[in-house]
C-alpha cells in the first residue's frame, strides 16, 4: 500500500520534467503547467515519507535507496521555496528530470517500501544522514542556478530571440543567490561529516570510499567559498566550480550502494 504513493509522486515529476522542456517555446502554459506537476509529485512524495515514518520501527531511510527517496524530496522542497515563480521556473528543468530519475532509482532499490531496521542508532541517522542530504540537496540547487547561469550568459552573449520571451532573473542574482546556497549548505555538510566522524572514532573502522570522496566534495565547495569570497571568483567561474562540485556529489550519492550501508 505505501508503494502504491510512489506512482503518482514519479507521474507528476515526469510530467514537470516534459512540461519544463516546453517552456522556452511557450513559457506561460509550459511553466505553470511544469510548476503544477512539481507540487503534485511533492505531495505525493510527502504522504509517501509519512506513510513509510509512521509504519518503520526506526529512521526509515537508512538504507542507500531510502536515503536516495528523501534526498530527492529535500532536493524538490528547497526548489519549492522560490522555484515556483516566474522568473525561476526554468530551474525546473534540471530539477524535474533529476527528480524523476532519481525516484525511480530509489524505487527499483527498494527505497520507497517500508524499510528494514539498519543497526545505526535513529539519532546517529537523523543527525549524520539528516544533514549530509540537506547539504547535498542545496549543492544540487546551486548547480541548477549555476546550470541557468551558464545558459542565460550564453544567449545574452549571442542575443538570441528567445530572451525576450522567457523570463529568468539576472545574471548577478542567479549568481548571487547560488553563492548563499552553498555557504549555507556546507556547514550542514561539515555537521553531518563530524557526526559521522565521532561515531567512527568511538565504534573503531576505517575510512571506506564514500568518505573519502565526501571529503573531497568538501574541499571543492570550500574551496569555492574561499574563492569566491576571498580572491572575487564571480560569474562564469565560479558557476563551472559549482558544477564540478554538483559532480562529486552525484558520484557519492549514486556510489552509496557499494560501500557505505552495508
Amino acid at each position: 500500500m505505501v508503494e502504491l504513493l510512489f506512482w503518482p509522486a514519479l507521474i507528476a515529476y515526469g510530467e514537470a520534467a516534459v512540461a519544463f522542456v516546453g517552456a522556452s517555446r511557450r513559457p506561460a502554459l509550459a511553466g505553470r503547467l511544469g510548476t503544477w506537476g512539481i507540487r503534485i509529485g511533492w505531495l505525493a512524495q510527502t504522504a509517501l515519507l509519512a506513510a513509510q515514518a509512521a509504519r518503520a520501527d526506526g529512521f526509515p531511510w537508512a538504507s542507500w535507496a531510502g536515503s536516495l527517496n528523501l534526498f530527492v524530496w529535500l532536493v524538490v522542497s528547497g526548489y519549492l521555496i522560490w522555484g515556483c515563480r516566474a522568473r525561476y521556473r526554468l530551474l525546473g528543468l534540471g530539477v524535474a528530470p533529476l527528480a524523476f530519475a532519481l525516484l525511480a532509482l530509489a524505487r527499483v532499490g527498494g527505497g520507497t517500501g517500508i524499510g528494514s531496521e539498519s543497526h545505526y542508532s535513529n539519532l546517529f541517522l537523523v543527525l549524520h544522514v539528516g544533514l549530509v542530504l540537506a547539504a547535498f540537496a542545496g549543492f544540487t540547487l546551486a548547480a541548477g542556478l549555476a546550470g541557468l547561469y551558464l545558459w542565460q550568459e550564453r544567449r545574452l552573449k549571442s542575443r538570441s530571440a528567445s530572451v525576450l520571451r522567457t523570463s529568468v532573473p539576472s545574471l548577478a542574482t542567479l549568481d548571487e543567490l547560488g553563492g548563499r546556497l552553498i555557504a549555507v549548505a556546507l556547514p550542514a555538510l561539515t555537521l553531518g561529516i563530524g557526526v559521522g566522524f565521532l561515531r567512527l572514532r568511538s565504534n573503531g573502522g576505517g575510512i571506506d570510499a564514500l568518505m573519502a570522496v565526501t571529503i573531497v566534495t568538501w574541499l571543492v565547495y570550500g574551496a569555492f567559498l574561499v574563492l569566491r569570497y576571498g580572491a572575487g571568483w564571480r560569474g562564469r567561474r565560479a558557476a563551472y566550480l559549482a558544477l564540478v562540485g554538483f559532480a562529486l556529489v552525484l558520484a557519492v550519492r549514486l556510489g552509496l550502494p557499494v560501500t557505505h550501508f552495508s
